[in-house]
């Protein structure tokens, strides 16, 4: 698919970050948008921005959990009605916050609510929104993995594992829908996007919606601090991520790397698997960040 005018996207998380880029960048190629999250104000202000700058695209707002399988159907059942349709072209599975990163010290409702929204909202919205994909002429299902699902860690001291664990998830599955969709739907293309750091508001939106878990006050204002820093210190924004996603489904490219950073990193888990998450595997991968001007260590 390398001309998107004329077509419908649905996009999870569609209100900040890479979601609300996609949405931009995509209506101003001509193709209507919907798009689902949990703020009916950032959705607004996005939908305000696509408006004004591409004022014949059509731009439907929905508010949905993705954590949620019976919101995600109800989202379904919007879109098509919204937009008086029976098929959508494009599905981007973006929505996705972090939390739950260890099995000891969270809770098992923070490690929940990470996992059912980064992996269940993939599964959800693939089952959900594929009948759609394939009564399209042609269509691409993009799902959002993360650097975290072929490196699940942030370090040796700093768990990682619901949102890892979800991550994982996302990109074993898309690829396992590669020969899937061969075999019964050749006309839908897939692709697992794995970003590096992009400067969006993940971190911000997940203690908003209460996954990081019980803070004291000290920590709560240092994390307050971290967010705004993540957004700002990233090599890659997310207004040029949505740009490589988006060339990257017109290359049709089932794995989509997202930023120098995730390059570096793909390559030295390639290198060296055995000893990643050991002494030497952390130099290493030191040292790949170094090169990019960052430290994955450090986000």
């Amino acid at each position: 698919m390398d001309d998107f005018s004329e077509k419908l996207a649905v996009i999870t998380g569609g209100a900040n970050g890479m979601g609300r880029e996609l949405a931009i960048q995509l209506a101003a190629e001509g193709c209507d948008v919907a798009i689902c999250d949990l703020s009916e104000d950032d959705m607004a202000n996005t939908a305000a921005h696509i408006r004004e700058h591409s004022a014949d695209i059509r731009i439907t707002t929905h508010v949905a959990d993705v954590g949620s399988e019976e919101a995600i159907l109800a989202f379904r059942d919007q879109v098509m009605e919204q937009h008086d349709t029976d098929h959508v072209e494009l599905v981007f599975n973006n929505a996705g916050i972090s939390g739950g990163g260890s099995l000891f010290d969270s809770s098992r409702e923070a490690w929940d609510r990470t996992f059912n929204i980064v992996w269940g909202g993939v599964y959800w919205g693939t089952r959900a929104f594929l009948p759609l994909l394939t009564q399209a002429e042609e269509g691409h299902l993009i799902n959002t993995s993360s650097v975290n699902g072929f490196w699940a860690s942030l370090g040796p001291e700093r768990p990682h594992t619901a949102y890892s664990a979800a991550k994982f998830a996302v990109k074993g599955f898309t690829e396992a829908l590669i020969a899937d969709l061969r075999m019964h739907a050749p006309h839908v293309g897939v692709s697992v996007v794995m970003p590096g750091h992009i400067g969006t508001k993940i971190v911000e939106s997940s203690m908003r919606h209460g996954v990081i878990g019980d803070l004291a006050a000290e920590e709560k204002a240092l994390l307050e601090l971290a967010a705004g820093d993540f957004e700002a210190n990233a090599l890659t924004t997310a207004a040029d991520a949505a740009t490589i996603i988006l060339d990257g489904v017109r290359a049709n490219q089932w794995r989509i790397l997202v930023g120098p950073d995730a390059v570096a990193l793909d390559e030295v888990v390639r290198r060296i698997p055995q000893d990643v998450y050991g002494p030497d595997g952390l130099e290493e991968i030191m040292a790949a960040f170094g090169a990019t001007g960052e430290t994955v260590l450090d986000k």
